[in-house]
Protein backbone atom coordinates (compact mmCIF):
# COMPACT_ATOMS: atom_id res chain seq x y z
CA UNK A 1 0.00 0.00 0.00
CA UNK A 2 1.26 3.48 -0.78
CA UNK A 3 2.05 5.91 1.96
CA UNK A 4 -0.91 8.06 0.96
CA UNK A 5 -3.23 5.05 1.29
CA UNK A 6 -2.01 4.38 4.82
CA UNK A 7 -2.30 8.11 5.54
CA UNK A 8 -5.96 8.03 4.50
CA UNK A 9 -6.66 5.02 6.71
CA UNK A 10 -4.93 6.71 9.65
CA UNK A 11 -7.11 9.78 9.17
CA UNK A 12 -10.18 7.57 9.05
CA UNK A 13 -9.51 6.62 12.68
CA UNK A 14 -10.38 10.20 13.72
CA UNK A 15 -13.89 11.08 14.82
CA UNK A 16 -15.99 12.56 12.02
CA UNK A 17 -16.41 15.99 13.61
CA UNK A 18 -12.66 16.29 14.29
CA UNK A 19 -11.85 15.40 10.66
CA UNK A 20 -14.46 17.84 9.36
CA UNK A 21 -13.02 20.63 11.53
CA UNK A 22 -9.49 19.90 10.25
CA UNK A 23 -10.65 20.00 6.62
CA UNK A 24 -12.84 23.08 7.25
CA UNK A 25 -9.92 25.06 8.66
CA UNK A 26 -7.59 23.88 5.87
CA UNK A 27 -10.07 25.00 3.20
CA UNK A 28 -10.73 28.29 5.03
CA UNK A 29 -6.98 29.04 5.24
CA UNK A 30 -6.57 28.36 1.51
CA UNK A 31 -9.81 30.20 0.65
CA UNK A 32 -11.08 27.18 -1.34
CA UNK A 33 -14.20 25.03 -1.30
CA UNK A 34 -14.81 21.92 0.79
CA UNK A 35 -16.83 19.00 -0.55
CA UNK A 36 -18.42 16.57 1.88
CA UNK A 37 -19.94 13.43 0.37
CA UNK A 38 -22.23 11.09 2.32
CA UNK A 39 -22.41 7.62 0.73
CA UNK A 40 -24.70 4.79 1.81
CA UNK A 41 -25.54 1.33 0.54
CA UNK A 42 -28.98 1.52 -1.07
CA UNK A 43 -31.55 -0.87 0.49
CA UNK A 44 -29.11 -1.64 3.33
CA UNK A 45 -31.80 -2.92 5.72
CA UNK A 46 -32.94 -5.47 3.16
CA UNK A 47 -29.30 -6.41 2.39
CA UNK A 48 -28.60 -6.95 6.09
CA UNK A 49 -31.74 -9.08 6.54
CA UNK A 50 -30.89 -11.24 3.50
CA UNK A 51 -27.15 -11.72 4.03
CA UNK A 52 -26.44 -11.08 7.73
CA UNK A 53 -24.01 -8.88 9.68
CA UNK A 54 -20.77 -10.67 8.63
CA UNK A 55 -21.54 -10.43 4.91
CA UNK A 56 -22.58 -6.79 5.34
CA UNK A 57 -19.29 -6.01 7.07
CA UNK A 58 -17.34 -7.79 4.31
CA UNK A 59 -19.26 -5.75 1.74
CA UNK A 60 -18.48 -2.50 3.58
CA UNK A 61 -14.78 -3.40 3.78
CA UNK A 62 -14.73 -4.03 0.02
CA UNK A 63 -16.51 -0.72 -0.60
CA UNK A 64 -14.05 1.13 1.62
CA UNK A 65 -11.11 -0.38 -0.29
CA UNK A 66 -12.68 0.66 -3.61
CA UNK A 67 -13.43 4.21 -2.39
CA UNK A 68 -10.00 4.78 -0.79
CA UNK A 69 -8.30 3.57 -3.99
CA UNK A 70 -9.95 6.47 -5.85
CA UNK A 71 -8.83 9.15 -3.37
CA UNK A 72 -5.62 10.46 -4.90
CA UNK A 73 -4.77 13.38 -2.59
CA UNK A 74 -3.33 13.09 0.91
CA UNK A 75 -5.81 15.54 2.44
CA UNK A 76 -8.84 13.56 1.21
CA UNK A 77 -10.24 10.95 3.55
CA UNK A 78 -12.94 8.33 3.86
CA UNK A 79 -14.65 7.78 7.22
CA UNK A 80 -17.28 5.23 8.20
CA UNK A 81 -20.68 6.86 8.62
CA UNK A 82 -23.13 4.84 10.67
CA UNK A 83 -23.47 1.12 10.00
CA UNK A 84 -24.06 1.35 6.25
CA UNK A 85 -22.10 4.20 4.78
CA UNK A 86 -19.11 6.46 4.41
CA UNK A 87 -18.27 10.12 4.58
CA UNK A 88 -15.74 11.63 2.20
CA UNK A 89 -14.09 14.82 3.41
CA UNK A 90 -12.50 16.57 0.43
CA UNK A 91 -10.90 19.96 1.16
CA UNK A 92 -9.86 22.08 -1.84
CA UNK A 93 -12.08 20.13 -4.22
CA UNK A 94 -14.32 22.03 -6.64
CA UNK A 95 -17.93 20.87 -6.80
CA UNK A 96 -17.61 19.42 -10.32
CA UNK A 97 -14.58 17.35 -9.30
CA UNK A 98 -16.52 16.12 -6.27
CA UNK A 99 -19.41 15.13 -8.55
CA UNK A 100 -17.01 13.33 -10.90
CA UNK A 101 -15.43 11.47 -7.97
CA UNK A 102 -18.86 10.33 -6.72
CA UNK A 103 -19.67 9.06 -10.23
CA UNK A 104 -16.30 7.24 -10.47
CA UNK A 105 -17.00 5.59 -7.12
CA UNK A 106 -20.40 4.36 -8.33
CA UNK A 107 -18.83 2.99 -11.54
CA UNK A 108 -16.10 1.22 -9.54
CA UNK A 109 -18.71 -0.27 -7.18
CA UNK A 110 -20.67 -1.61 -10.17
CA UNK A 111 -17.47 -3.16 -11.57
CA UNK A 112 -16.96 -4.96 -8.22
CA UNK A 113 -20.21 -6.82 -8.94
CA UNK A 114 -21.30 -7.16 -5.30
CA UNK A 115 -24.59 -9.05 -5.39
CA UNK A 116 -27.70 -7.75 -3.66
CA UNK A 117 -30.67 -9.94 -4.54
CA UNK A 118 -32.91 -7.66 -2.44
CA UNK A 119 -32.31 -4.68 -4.74
CA UNK A 120 -34.06 -4.49 -8.11
CA UNK A 121 -30.60 -3.59 -9.50
CA UNK A 122 -29.42 -7.06 -8.39
CA UNK A 123 -26.19 -5.50 -7.13
CA UNK A 124 -24.95 -3.27 -4.34
CA UNK A 125 -25.32 0.40 -5.23
CA UNK A 126 -24.46 3.55 -3.31
CA UNK A 127 -26.61 6.61 -2.91
CA UNK A 128 -24.59 9.83 -2.62
CA UNK A 129 -25.21 13.29 -1.23
CA UNK A 130 -22.62 15.98 -1.90
CA UNK A 131 -22.53 19.26 0.01
CA UNK A 132 -20.10 21.97 -1.07
CA UNK A 133 -19.25 25.03 1.00
CA UNK A 134 -16.69 27.84 1.05
CA UNK A 135 -15.61 27.55 4.70
CA UNK A 136 -14.88 30.49 6.97
CA UNK A 137 -14.11 30.20 10.69
CA UNK A 138 -15.71 29.13 12.91
CA UNK A 139 -16.46 25.52 11.93
CA UNK A 140 -20.13 24.88 11.08
CA UNK A 141 -21.26 21.26 11.14
CA UNK A 142 -24.29 22.11 8.96
CA UNK A 143 -22.22 20.81 6.04
CA UNK A 144 -22.46 17.28 7.51
CA UNK A 145 -26.22 17.50 8.06
CA UNK A 146 -26.67 18.94 4.56
CA UNK A 147 -24.68 16.06 3.02
CA UNK A 148 -26.85 13.54 4.92
CA UNK A 149 -30.11 15.26 3.88
CA UNK A 150 -28.92 15.36 0.28
CA UNK A 151 -28.11 11.62 0.47
CA UNK A 152 -31.68 10.91 1.66
CA UNK A 153 -33.04 12.94 -1.27
CA UNK A 154 -30.85 10.95 -3.70
CA UNK A 155 -32.07 7.65 -2.24
CA UNK A 156 -35.72 8.72 -2.56
CA UNK A 157 -35.05 9.26 -6.29
CA UNK A 158 -33.72 5.72 -6.82
CA UNK A 159 -30.67 3.49 -6.69
CA UNK A 160 -27.12 4.72 -7.24
CA UNK A 161 -28.22 8.36 -7.36
CA UNK A 162 -26.27 11.51 -6.57
CA UNK A 163 -27.76 14.77 -5.31
CA UNK A 164 -25.77 17.97 -4.79
CA UNK A 165 -26.37 20.83 -2.34
CA UNK A 166 -24.40 23.96 -3.14
CA UNK A 167 -24.24 25.79 0.18
CA UNK A 168 -22.20 28.57 -1.43
CA UNK A 169 -25.36 30.03 -3.01
CA UNK A 170 -26.93 30.91 0.36
CA UNK A 171 -23.59 32.36 1.51
CA UNK A 172 -23.52 34.71 -1.48
CA UNK A 173 -27.11 35.77 -0.81
CA UNK A 174 -26.31 36.53 2.84
CA UNK A 175 -23.27 38.61 1.82
CA UNK A 176 -25.34 40.53 -0.76
CA UNK A 177 -28.00 41.31 1.85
Amino acid sequence: MSSSGSHKRHLAARPIEEELQRAWMLAAERNVSLCVVALEIDCFGEYLAAYGRDAAEDCLETLERVIVSLLKRDEDCCLRLGQSGFLLVLPDMPMLMGRDLANKINQAVRREGLVNKESHAGAVTLGAGLAVVNPEPPFDKDVLETAKMTLRKAQRRGLGRLEIADMRISEKRAVAA
